[in-house]
């Protein structure tokens, strides 16, 4: 597991504005008139529409697609009963993701009471403003008689998630691994170690889509839950067994399917060697399971195994579930979230890791072909056909079982609503992310003295993402890492001006005379430049001992640029490299090029920045639909015919159409245009890309699109990742004058990227 500190934690909670959510207006608001129309006078209308039919209120509010998160933390993650206060950071972070996996707005909820009856009637009192509620980390046995009341007494949908989350997202993986097995649901011999919320829940739901009660086995702390205890609440008595077992040992052997949902260590490779043929393993313990992944293993080469994490296959992981099945209760309107609507979204979520996996999902987690079997029989969280599959299958579960409000009469049209609201700002970081960790490439930093530097060196060393490389005076650069107290124990550290790295400055040298020889250069001034750290960096590159590079934080763009272009220089199929910015904003990924390289750009060098610029968009698992920005719509301004932007886009264009007919690109355009796609269908519906999102723009020149990025920037509030370096013989990527930690990393991880796509070559 990547090793996150506790003062990365509050720093990333504390850091702009406290926190991880806030309310943004959806109507504008600029104006006297906005106001009025928002407030008073304007927002008595649809009061009194509401009053008068009181399901209005779906229509002119928010309700519709507003959901509570709601807890008293009584059993927050595994921090236990720390309090409503304490765990509001955890109800914040469920609000985030069901935005970003569902794009459902969230209030966060915390209720300070342990009280049964105030908890259940503070709730009722407040869902008037909800369209559904998530109880979240309430502990057992209050949460099922909580949920259980709630859902009698209110008609939106409510449901607890450490309950049936995790129970949907096993229960899938249950079904699919019996299948690889082998083996039939009413015939499988079951142990459940735990009993609480999330394991009774997990069990009632088997049994729901297929398993037998008698052939379960569930054990708390005291071990089996038996008929002759006397200490069992209802919800545990549900389960308990007569048979002659006591122990988890005793019940682990023959049995068929192992679901833990306890803690850490508590079954023995013994154990696992004692279960029937093709054993089926879900340790599902945070954050260490009740058994490893390779002890698992080690034991019995014939397991199906799952566990809660990411770092191993078949990961249960509840936002595979929880944000899709509200998405398709609120979209129906559905009055609650039955049973019917719980084994739609197991079915769904099953299915679903039968089906071909789309390259960009398999590309995403490093893996040649995602095949269903054993390494595989749960869907992964980046999959973007999660929310066009649960969500559906929710909604139409509530149609079928006579909860739904609102029916769904145009399923296409749905699913390309569902698509439109995954925005695919989450999935591009998150998916780079991914796969750079998948396979951690050698970045050398030629600023390792610099402490930004070793702030990012150090994320991405314990996330995993790469392996640095810093450069610098050793001495200097331990003691500033203690100093700062950071983590960088086995990271390796060169210092070009050392006596031992007096071999490698005169096997440099060599090389950079023998590349500089006819420009000028002598074999004495090519051994000073080892001395320099960006020359010393873009060796290590060239001659395979570094992967890539990543610098400029405290040199100028050309010392870094200038010794790159002399040493590795340019693909030999392109002309010159090209630089880019990707904005991320509400609306999406954009990418601007050229924003960083080419002042004045020819003609052949637009096509090579767009065909670049197609091909890391691809890296990134993203279709490109490309815009040639100038002033000028396909030569309507008639003065721009003596103009060199637009007739330089204008002739890229047609190089492109004629030579990659494949690619969606068209211009020259003004940006107005580019960016909208209804006035370019209007106006120009002849345009190869008249019916499609732009989603990156190719500038005439460097000071438009330079400018344009900064404008997104500052103005519109875009978060800008770059510069990228596009073209390079192999990586390297200089960062901006004095940027931040976090602009490092994510350079580091597109240059990880970058790397694996040139190993490929």
């Amino acid at each position: 597991m990547a090793k996150i500190t506790k003062e990365d934690a509050l720093k990333y909670h504390e850091t702009g504005r406290p926190g991880k959510i806030e309310v943004i207006p959806t109507k504008p608001h600029r104006t006297q008139r906005d106001l009025s129309l928002a407030y008073s006078p304007g927002v008595a209308f649809p009061c009194l529409e509401i009053e008068k039919n009181p399901d209005d209120i779906y229509k002119y509010t928010s309700k519709s697609n507003l959901v509570a998160v709601i807890s008293n933390g009584t059993a927050v993650l595994g921090l236990g009963n720390i309090g409503a206060d304490a765990g509001k950071p955890v109800m914040e972070g469920k609000g985030l993701l069901f935005k970003i996996f569902a794009d459902i707005d969230v209030f966060d909820i915390e209720v300070e009471t342990r009280d049964i009856d105030t908890f259940v009637e503070t709730v009722k009192q407040i869902a008037v403003t909800f369209g559904g509620i998530n109880l979240e980390d309430v502990k057992a046995p209050e949460c099922f008689e909580i949920e259980e009341r709630l859902k009698k007494e209110l008609q939106i949908p409510i449901m607890h998630d450490d309950q049936h989350g995790t129970a949907i997202i096993t229960a899938a993986g249950w079904i699919n691994a019996l299948e690889i097995a082998g083996k039939k649901k009413e015939e499988a011999r079951i142990v459940v170690n735990g009993a609480g919320a999330s394991a009774i829940a997990c069990t009632k739901l088997l049994v729901a889509v297929g398993a037998k009660k008698e052939n379960i086995v569930m054990l708390d702390t005291k071990g089996v839950l038996h008929k002759d205890r006397t200490d069992l609440n209802k919800y545990k008595q549900l389960f308990a067994t007569d048979r002659d077992i006591h122990t988890l040992k005793e019940a682990m052997v023959d049995a068929d399917v192992f679901l833990g949902l306890s803690t850490k260590d508590v079954v023995s490779r013994e154990m696992i060697c004692s279960m029937a043929k093709n054993p089926i393993v879900f340790a599902m313990a945070n954050p260490d399971p009740e058994i490893t992944y390779e002890e698992a293993m080690a034991a019995r080469p014939d397991v199906l195994m799952a566990t809660g994490r990411s770092d191993y296959p078949n990961q249960v992981n509840n936002v595979l579930g929880f944000p899709f099945i509200f998405r398709g209760a609120l979209d129906v309107r559905a009055t609650c979230i039955n049973e019917e609507m719980k084994v739609a979204a197991v079915h769904a979520l099953a299915k679903l890791a039968k089906e071909d996996v789309p390259e960009n999902v398999s590309e995403a987690y490093n893996v040649k072909n995602l095949i269903y079997g054993r390494e595989y029989f749960i869907p992964k969280p980046l999959d973007i056909r999660l929310i066009t599959t649960v969500a559906p299958a929710v909604a139409k579960a509530a149609m079928d079982s006579g909860v739904a409000r609102k029916p769904i009469t145009d399923w296409d049209a749905y699913k390309s609503e569902l698509s439109r609201r995954l925005g695919l700002e989450n999935q591009l970081l998150r998916g780079i992310t991914l796969k750079a960790k998948l396979d951690p490439k050698r970045i050398i930093y030629p600023e390792g003295a610099n402490l930004k530097i070793l702030k990012a060196a150090n994320e991405i060393f314990h996330e995993g993402i790469a392996q640095p490389i810093l450069l610098g005076d050793e001495e200097q650069i331990r003691q500033i890492i203690a100093e700062n107290h950071l983590d960088l124990n086995g990271i390796t550290i060169i210092d070009p001006h050392g006596k031992e790295e007096l071999e490698r400055r005169e096997r440099f040298a060599e090389l950079i005379w023998q590349k500089r020889q006819r420009k000028g250069i002598t074999k004495d001034e090519a051994y000073e430049l080892t001395f320099d750290r960006n020359y010393f960096g873009i060796m290590m590159v060239e001659t395979g001992e570094a992967d890539a590079m990543v610098s400029g934080i405290t040199s100028e763009y050309g010392a870094v640029m200038g010794p790159a272009l002399k040493l590795i220089g340019p693909r030999s199929d392109l002309n010159r490299v090209s630089g880019m910015y990707i904005l991320v904003t509400k609306k999406g990924p954009y990418f601007f090029a050229d924003t960083t390289v080419n002042l004045d750009p020819d003609w052949k060098t637009l096509a090579d920045t767009a065909l670049l610029t197609s091909e890391t968009m691809k890296r990134f698992n993203i279709e490109p639909v490309i815009a040639m920005v100038s002033f000028s719509n396909f030569g309507s301004i008639k003065e721009a015919e003596h103009t060199q932007g637009p007739v330089r886009a204008r002739q890229a264009t047609h190089y492109l159409h004629e030579h990659y007919p494949e690619l969606l690109v068209d211009g020259e355009m003004q940006a107005n245009f580019a960016l909208n796609t209804e006035l370019r269908r209007s106006k120009f519906p002849f345009s190869k890309i008249a019916n499609h999102e732009v989603n990156a723009l190719i500038f005439s020149n460097l000071s438009s699109g330079n400018a344009a990025y900064k404008i997104m920037q500052e103005i519109g509030g875009a978060e800008a990742i770059g510069p990228i370096l596009m073209g390079m013989n192999k990586p390297i990527h200089v960062v901006p004058l004095e940027c931040s930690v976090r602009e490092v990393v994510h350079i580091s991880t597109i240059a990880v990227v970058d790397a694996q796509y040139a190993n490929k070559q």
